[in-house]
């Protein structure tokens, strides 16, 4: 394993320089063009075979060793955020209020170290190497799109990785869990109707506000009395907007707002359960509405088996008393998505510092040094799973 330490060191400049240019030309979801060409020149340099273009932006290059094997997945996001960065680094976002505020920068240039490590690391190993770069994680999504479109497929994938940079986790550590991570994640967007008039005069009007407000209490008991207090669930109402004077009796209410858990079940139970207690309150009141519900992400569940390569790859990496098991978060992450069809594990590299600020910061920046460890760890994880037979 010492050639790994080695090929990964040979990338350290080069890494630092890809997560440096990738900085400067944010792109949000569905628009990462400059983006996606960077990254395909890059993977064409190293001879890879690329496809571009796929759910309009996403790219994919193959690895392929010329000997059977299985076929292995790293994945990496490419959108950034509509965020005007304030950093002050020298290589600050050349797009205004476009920001890399999410580490995606740091996600590519991990994957494409990766990349030129395995390159030349080929001999050792067996099977084919997908690398994956993927719009729109912070939404739409992407992962799904580039799912219908094959990318799991020709050759089918039977492992899928993927690293989150984690400023809750110091930096050098890494974060490994097997089982649930992140949370499903869904938006609901809902208008109320009903009937304004003077405000001095409600018997003759349906006040969508009052409405409202019990529409949300409602809603707040889906927690406090429908699931088991043991099961993480988040349902929260974000936005409510209704009326315009204090003495006119709104007409209508609009809201919206998130739903999370880490139960698959309860994620494909929710339009179930938002029109039986939405429709039982606008109806008893006398209201009509109209309800869109988009379900956003699965769970993002890690199989144990590959949790336990990670945690190993990761413990030869920075050593045992660095790898951490991070606490669930209930935010989400289409890479659920892959980890659906394949075997995987979504892990977490750290990079919080003192003073360091969170993610969907403007502030937002890490210690590049700790590029390196994800390097290392998708090329032991590779090598763990593709060793060539023989060796």
């Amino acid at each position: 394993m010492q050639d790994v330490k080695n090929a990964v060191a040979q990338q350290k400049d080069f890494v630092v320089k890809l997560r440096r240019d990738l900085h400067q030309i944010p792109e949000t979801a569905f628009t990462e063009e400059k983006t996606s060409a960077y990254v395909t020149r890059v993977l064409e340099k190293l001879g890879l075979p690329v496809t571009t273009g796929i759910a309009r932006f996403g790219v994919v290059a193959q690895l392929d060793t010329g000997r059977s094997g299985p076929v292995l997945m790293i994945r990496a996001d490419m959108d950034a955020l509509p965020i005007a960065e304030d950093t002050g680094l020298a290589f600050t976002s050349r797009h205004p209020g476009v920001m890399h505020a999410c580490g995606h920068d740091a996600h590519m240039a991990m994957a494409l170290g990766a990349a030129a490590a395995l390159v030349q690391l080929k001999e050792s190993l067996r099977g084919t190497v997908k690398f994956v770069f993927q719009p729109a994680e912070e939404g739409p999504g992407g992962a799904q799109p580039m799912i219908e479109a094959g990318v799991m497929e020709n050759p089918k994938v039977d492992y899928a990785f993927g690293c989150h940079v984690w400023p809750d986790i110091p930096a050098g550590c890494v974060g490994v869990r097997e089982g649930p991570l992140l949370a499903s994640m869904g938006r609901f967007d809902l208008k109320i109707i009903g009937q304004g008039g003077h405000g001095a005069m409600p018997h003759q009007c349906v006040d969508a506000l009052e409405i409202g407000c019990q529409v949300v209490s409602a809603l707040q008991r889906i927690v406090s009395r429908q699931m088991n207090p043991l099961t993480p669930t988040v349902v929260t109402v974000g936005s409510f907007h209704a009326g315009s004077a204090f003495n006119i009796i709104a007409p209508e209410a609009d809201l919206c707002g998130t739903l999370r858990t880490f139960e698959r079940d309860i994620w494909q139970s929710w339009p179930q359960r938002l029109e039986k207690i939405i429709g039982g309150v606008c109806s008893a009141m006398g209201a009509t509405y109209n309800l869109k519900l988009s379900p956003g992400y699965p769970p993002t569940i890690n199989d144990a088996d590959m949790a336990a390569v990670v945690r190993a790859c990761a413990r030869e990496t920075v050593g045992p008393q660095k790898v951490v098991e991070p606490s669930p978060t209930m935010g989400g992450e289409d890479m659920s998505f892959f980890l659906e069809k394949a075997k995987g594990c979504f892990f977490c590299l750290g990079t919080g510092y003192r003073g360091g600020a969170p993610i969907h910061n403007a502030h937002f920046d890490f210690h590049e040094d700790m590029l390196g460890i994800g390097v290392e760890i998708y090329c032991r994880t590779a090598l763990k799973l593709l060793a060539r037979i023989g060796l």
